[in-house]
């Protein structure tokens, strides 16, 4: 019977250390992936939007302060993508749908930036933009042509882009908040939809109330 209780009272210890083991390790149960890890860090440290210049589908060049005074709601894709950039882009239009007209243009602006400006050329990116109906204004489609630049700004905001032989990327999405002043607050699952539109309408409604 007292062996019983021994092992029941070691057992309970090995658990609760365990947990606080995978707390610690997890930031607070949140970090289950090293991708969550990254974003939840990149939350906390709200990297500033770095000095780029872009180029976009009108053939218009441009650095970040373009935006300034702005919310700007970002993607990160390449064109020949066949997969995650495509579902990226129809999600980024639903979010889109979902701000109402008042802040579209006026309190945030849409932003898909490509990361082979090589080949995602203004002519090919005006064409792309025409599948997912982005106007070229509220919702623009750009690309950064200075190779250090892009490299720079994909290091900031974790955005991984690897290479492949075949012309391909291997690369995370997700979508991309930030704030009038230049700084990523909010790095959001792409795959959440209304989520992500309730978080940015939120917000908006807050700027407008003060």
């Amino acid at each position: 019977m007292i062996k019983n209780k021994h092992n029941t009272i070691a057992l309970i210890v090995v658990v609760l250390f365990g947990i606080g083991l995978f707390y610690a390790g997890t930031d607070g149960f949140t970090a289950y992936t090293a991708e969550t890890a990254r974003t939840n860090q990149l939350i906390d440290d709200q990297p500033a939007f770095p000095l780029v210049t872009l180029e976009d589908s009108n053939e218009r060049t441009y650095d970040f302060t373009e935006f300034e005074g702005k919310y700007v709601f970002a993607t990160f894709i390449y064109t020949s993508c066949t997969d995650v950039c495509l579902e990226l882009e129809v999600n980024q239009a639903g979010v889109y749908d979902q701000i109402p007209d008042e802040y579209i243009g006026e309190d945030i602006v849409f932003l898909t930036i490509s990361f082979d400006p090589e080949h995602d050329t203004p002519e090919v990116l005006d064409k792309y933009r025409s599948y997912f109906e982005a106007d070229g204004e509220t919702w623009r489609m750009a690309r950064i042509p200075d190779q250090e630049q892009l490299d720079n700004l994909l290091n900031e905001f974790g955005v991984i882009v690897i290479p492949e032989d075949n012309g391909h990327f291997t690369h995370n999405s997700a979508f991309y908040l930030v704030d009038p002043e230049g700084y990523l607050i909010d790095v959001m699952d792409y795959t959440l939809i209304d989520e992500a539109a309730d978080k940015v309408n939120s917000i908006l409604k807050t700027e407008e109330g003060d």
